[in-house]
């Protein structure tokens, strides 16, 4: 997902941490629980999904949509393909883009990849914009033109993180309410990682009480984890404050913050053994890798990496098979 935008800092200054992209995080939770996540930004089109029929995210089409882009380096998040209650085989398509700053032209690619991927299927396509950035008065919501009786309109469905009451997220059930929260949370205290801090331990705390399975506290403590970023030693002291809280709650689901690394650390090690392998093979069809691109590679999650590896024989450029 291509959430773009402030990066934040892992201590007072300005030094950067590699996790500190919104991307990954948002991508895996999505995937994970994307039902949840059409309840919650989403409800119309949750309550007239045929469930029981699955979904299927088309990250292959999707690359395939997005290949010749010109909308500056935006890419589309997600398309995910759905059916509805209707009592006949109908699907449609869900295009879901995240974006983490104000972006010129936004609503413009937005409608690219709209009519991109409604003539790939002819199938009826719906668009959904998470705003996830800092400015309250950025809301777009429409491209369009007309000229010599030619006529052009195309509206999506943007929601602002920033319009959430805070009361009301901490009150909702919906994991969503808690991925809002730590995303705001990273915004806000971007240069005060004691801020960060306390609000990170109030978010981990706050899972035990609302309700959530062991594997969606898990799976929550991830994405809190890895947008809420803090320096070594905070991050220390966060570990010895989880065990203590679990071991008093006795409910040791997070507080193995070992076997979560080692997990992740797995991951990881396939990502650097692609995004190696994928900078070989640029260097070896177009010479020398420019330094932006190299910097895309080593930033990318797994499924970028795989679909890139897939593109290259096809592209005529480096850029081009990163687009």
């Amino acid at each position: 997902m291509c959430i773009r935008g402030e990066e934040m800092s892992t201590q007072e200054g300005d030094k950067k941490h590699p996790n500190d992209e919104f991307d990954v995080p948002w991508k895996e939770i999505i995937e994970t629980y994307f039902k949840d996540f059409l309840a919650f930004f989403l409800p119309i089109a949750h309550d007239d999904i045929d469930w029981e029929s699955g979904y299927e995210f088309l990250d292959t089409e999707l690359a395939r949509i997005t290949r010749e882009a010109k909308v500056g380096d935006r890419r589309m998040d997600k398309l995910v393909k759905v059916w509805r209650r209707d009592g006949n085989e109908y699907w449609v398509l869900i295009h879901i883009e995240i974006q983490g700053d104000r972006k010129r032209n936004f609503a413009e690619g937005m409608y690219i990849y709209h009519y991109r991927a409604y003539d790939l299927y002819q199938r009826p396509v719906v668009s959904l914009a998470i705003l996830a950035d800092g400015n309250i008065g950025w809301r777009p919501t429409e491209f369009g033109y007309e000229l010599w009786g030619t006529r052009q309109s195309y509206q999506f469905t943007a929601v602002k993180l920033l319009d959430y009451s805070k009361t009301d997220l901490k009150e909702s059930s919906n994991l969503f309410a808690v991925v809002t929260l730590a995303h705001l949370h990273a915004k806000k205290t971007k240069h005060r990682m004691k801020d960060r801090y306390q609000e990170k331990v109030r978010l981990i705390r706050g899972l035990y009480k609302q309700g959530f399975n062991r594997q969606q506290i898990i799976d929550l403590f991830h994405f809190i984890d890895w947008v809420m970023h803090l320096p070594k030693e905070l991050a220390e002291q966060l570990r010895s404050e989880i065990v203590e809280f679990e071991e008093n709650q006795n409910m040791p689901y997070i507080s193995s913050i070992e076997r979560i690394g080692e997990k992740r650390g797995e991951k990881r090690g396939k990502q650097e053994g692609k995004a190696e392998t994928l900078l070989q093979l640029l260097q070896r069809r177009f010479g020398a890798v420019p330094e932006p691109v190299r910097a895309r590679v080593a930033s990318a999650n797994l499924k970028d990496l795989e679909i890139w590896l897939d593109r290259i024989f096809e592209a005529d450029s480096a850029q081009a098979v990163l687009q």
